[in-house]
């Protein structure tokens, strides 16, 4: 659960850093609802992004991978859609703003996981074969 959350936290951090310094992408609206715009982030990140991944293949082999940076900066203009329809308050104006965008946010979410050490959690579920109960356990690198 901890895990999730500083997901959620980086993301919004990352989308905050490409609203300040991108322009064309604007956030309007309280705090809170760039919390939840980090998480629609990264909904759409782990759900749709691994399927327009898979029909794009060819494209990023041909391209060496930088046509994964369009496909970041769909995700990104889908987020904003996404913000749109919910009222959240995201907005982007265009292709290349949301391209601009997407570079920031993994730039700034590469620089946040490392330092709080988030690429390093893992997590282990054991289910007792007798009970079939499970309990789950978050752990560290370090620990």
């Amino acid at each position: 659960m901890a895990y999730l959350i500083l997901r959620i936290m980086i993301n919004a951090v990352s989308i905050v850093a490409a609203v300040k310094f991108v322009d064309g992408i604007t956030f309007t609206g309280q705090w809170w609802r760039m919390i939840i715009v980090g998480a629609v982030f990264g909904v759409v990140n782990s759900v749709i992004k691994p399927i327009v991944t898979f029909f794009t293949l060819p494209l990023i082999i041909f391209t060496l991978g930088l046509f994964t940076l369009v496909t970041n900066g769909l995700m990104l203009a889908l987020t904003a859609a996404l913000s749109d329809t919910f009222n959240l308050g995201l907005e982007i104006q265009g292709f290349w703003p949301a391209f601009r965008g997407a570079l920031i946010i993994s730039i700034v979410s590469m620089i946040l996981s490392w330092l709080t050490g988030a690429r390093n959690v893992k997590c282990h579920v054991h289910v007792d074969r007798h009970t079939g109960k499970g309990e789950g356990k978050s752990e560290g690198k370090d620990e």
